[in-house]
């Protein structure tokens, strides 16, 4: 499964990449991108639910940089 998230308040590329490489350490992601640019984050799963999984990128976000949302 793909889902593709808006982010908003992301200010710095180097913290994108960041919140790129934790995000890709949780288990169940097969891969995690962010695009700086268009503030979207895509997340790549075989899992069917996302909830335990946005809920530790959502603290993984947060511990880069505490203004940035990922909009669920």
């Amino acid at each position: 499964m793909k889902k593709t998230f808006k982010m908003q308040e992301l200010d710095c590329a180097n913290c994108a990449a960041k919140m790129e490489n934790a995000i890709s350490k949780i288990e169940g992601v097969s891969k995690a991108s962010i695009s700086f640019m268009a503030q979207k984050l895509t997340i790549e799963t075989e899992r069917e639910s996302l909830d335990e999984i946005m809920q530790e990128v959502v603290k993984a976000v947060k511990k880069i940089d505490s203004n940035c949302t990922v909009v669920l």
